[in-house]
């Protein structure tokens, strides 16, 4: 995959979008349908042959698009702080997972078994959620640093939810891994901010 802003964009959109639909589902219960299914899909892309190809197409990354450009223009809603907070919590574990080979390992393993299983289910089915949120708990939850998700506990009992948000967290490991595999780094936020934004905002056109 080329080394280019414009992959860059996308793989991070992957990121808020993931960050996005766990603060849905945690604070109202439910999720954006497409962009739920497009961010689990995304786990099981292992042969891609562009960032595009990961997520299907653009229109599946809207949501995750919508999130990036509040974050850059600091237009986001206070109450979308949690979003931003997963999201960098995010990148910051992906360079955890970075080194360590044996989990990397691990991960590309259980995927491949998961991938089997939709011969039988569909990416959404209850099945294979609970096989993403067991992988995240085998191996991204083990680190001391953990996501913290917050919301109403009437949907945060409910053990449905907690796969879900836990296959979530997943895929936006997955988004990141994938951005820094295109040349993805922190300091672009920043320093890049401008053409990150100009690019985000004509894949929303």
């Amino acid at each position: 995959m080329s080394y280019n802003l414009e992959n860059q964009v996308i793989a991070l959109a992957g990121v808020f979008q993931s960050a996005a639909l766990v603060d849905q589902l945690a604070k109202q219960g439910t999720v954006a349908p497409t962009s739920y299914e497009c961010s689990l899909k995304s786990l099981l892309k292992v042969d891609a042959t562009s960032t595009l190809d990961v997520y299907g197409d653009i229109y599946g990354l809207q949501l995750g698009l919508k999130e990036l450009i509040a974050v850059l223009e600091r237009k986001q809603d206070r109450k979308k702080v949690d979003v931003v907070r997963y999201a960098l919590t995010l990148l910051y574990l992906e360079g955890k997972v970075n080194k360590r080979g044996d989990m990397l390992d691990v991960m590309s393993q259980r995927i491949a078994q998961i991938n089997t299983q939709t011969l039988h289910f569909e990416p959404t089915h209850t099945n294979i959620i609970s096989a993403f949120a067991s992988l995240y708990s085998d191996t991204i939850s083990t680190f001391p640093q953990r996501i913290q998700v917050t919301g109403d506990p009437r949907f945060l009992r409910v053990d449905e939810n907690a796969d879900k948000i836990r296959a979530l967290l997943l895929a936006g490991i997955r988004a990141a891994v994938l951005w820094r595999q295109v040349g993805g780094r922190r300091w672009k936020l920043f320093f890049m901010r401008k053409k990150i934004l100009q690019i985000a905002n004509g894949m929303l056109r």
